[in-house]
């Protein structure tokens, strides 16, 4: 087991917010290889990216399931699209201790009635809204790039300067750095950091990926 140290404290709904704050990152897994995407998990966090979301693919909660058991209680886990009550549930029942979702709902509702920290889907004015009204603990700007990118951030934040926002959706590591610079509290990165490695691609390479987020994370840190 790794050392739990890595994950900054036991996790719960508030200390979900200082998390993101420090780290600035987090991690999306999608692979069609739930042994790879297992590994990729694992190595990311020994990376130095101990905020992970395992988002829909290949036995997407039983690799929650391992990595929970490997990593202990005080790691980040995230369960990505969730979109139901009942896909909430069964994503705590696998260990994961985040709510993740492409958009408001019933998976959002059910998630904060179970007293989990919700990374929830906003798009527009109104869905932020309506984000902070349910409760939602930090806002996933989905798609951001298909709306502008980081002018979109700048937008939003002009009428919600206080919302900590987190991009997500074609964020490589330039996209990533203009986001933070322009006040976002974190971003979401999928391919770009990924990669193959989630389909049994190269870790080597990953971890290569992982270091450049990392090092843009750090360079632009509160």
């Amino acid at each position: 087991m790794l050392d739990s140290s890595t994950a900054l404290g036991s996790p719960t709904a508030l200390d979900f917010p200082t998390a993101l704050r420090a780290r600035r990152l987090v991690a999306i897994v999608r692979g069609t290889d739930p042994d790879a995407s297992f590994r990729t998990v694992m190595t990311l966090v020994e990376s130095g990216v101990p905020l992970v979301e395992v988002s829909s693919g290949a036995d997407a909660l039983g690799v929650l399931r391992r990595a929970r058991a490997e990593l202990g209680t005080d790691a980040w886990l995230g369960a990505g699209t969730v979109l139901t009550a009942d896909d909430a549930r069964r994503a705590a029942d696998a260990g994961a201790n985040l709510i993740v979702t492409p958009g408001l709902g019933a998976g959002v509702d059910e998630a904060v009635a179970l007293g989990l920290p919700v990374l929830g889907g906003v798009l527009t004015p109104t869905d932020v809204i309506a984000a902070r009204a349910a409760g939602v603990t930090a806002l996933k700007i989905f798609p951001a790039s298909a709306m502008g990118g980081p002018a979109y951030l700048k937008a939003l934040r002009a009428p919600f300067p206080d919302v900590p926002f987190v991009p997500v959706g074609g964020v490589d590591a330039a996209a990533a750095e203009a986001y933070l610079k322009l006040g976002a509290v974190a971003v979401g990165v999928g391919s770009p950091l990924i990669g193959d490695a989630a389909d049994g691609g190269d870790l080597g390479a990953l971890r290569a990926r992982a270091a450049e987020f990392v090092r843009v994370a750090e360079a632009v840190a509160r």
